[in-house]
């Protein structure tokens, strides 16, 4: 209701403004002017997480969410996948984490500010033999990703010690024989993690998975 009955003054107050510079001999223009972005008003506070989840197996991790048009790290109990289809450890804590940033923030995050743009279905593979060590395959080509999912499933995976082992980049490849890529998740890519680049360096296999060293 409040919304409704200011528009009629919104409107009023153009006409005047109008017809004020009209009389004054400026003629009114039609051009947009770019002012800048309006501030944002989202707060971007995490809210705080419950102890457990009724007995939920699961292990708190970091989740990269959007907010302000940047990520922001929101720390979460993260179940267990419950059909473990897959036997690989990696790829099953991947597997938790990418439905943790699928799933839809909850209410508390939604007043924060925060969303998510990671698609729904995605999901990690078997790693393929010759992978380098670290490896973790997606559903999904990483380079179709949108930039922002890219960015906010990248930073996540660097943040977790199961995933990463330390300060470096993620390595990610798709379900088919195109070899793993390699991203980092830099300052620059969570204050703009639509910048993240769409292509990252290709990782050649392991030596211990059969390739020459050289």
């Amino acid at each position: 209701m409040t919304r409704r009955s200011s528009l009629p003054a919104v409107v009023l107050a153009s006409l005047l403004l109008s017809g004020s510079v009209s009389g004054c001999g400026i003629r009114a223009t039609t051009v947009p002017v770019d002012v800048g972005p309006a501030p944002s008003r989202v707060s971007c506070d995490t809210p705080a997480q419950p102890g457990g989840q009724g007995g939920v197996q699961g292990f708190r991790a970091t989740v990269e969410l959007v907010c302000g048009s940047q990520l922001v790290g929101v720390e979460r109990v993260v179940p267990v996948p419950e059909k473990r289809v897959l036997r690989d450890p990696l790829a099953l804590v991947a597997q938790a984490l990418l439905e943790a940033l699928e799933r839809t923030p909850s209410g508390e995050e939604r007043d924060a500010g925060f969303t998510s743009g990671v698609p729904a279905g995605l999901s990690a593979v078997a790693p393929r033999a010759g992978d380098p060590a670290g490896t973790v395959r997606l559903s999904r080509k990483p380079e179709d990703l949108p930039p922002v999912a890219l960015s906010q499933i990248v930073c996540t995976l660097a943040g977790n010690e199961a995933v990463s082992a330390g300060p470096g980049p993620v390595v990610l490849g798709g379900p088919d024989a195109d070899p793993p890529r390699a991203w980092e998740c830099t300052d620059a890519v969570r204050s703009r993690p639509e910048s993240v680049p769409t292509l990252g360096e290709i990782v050649r296999p392991s030596a211990s998975a059969g390739a020459a060293p050289r």
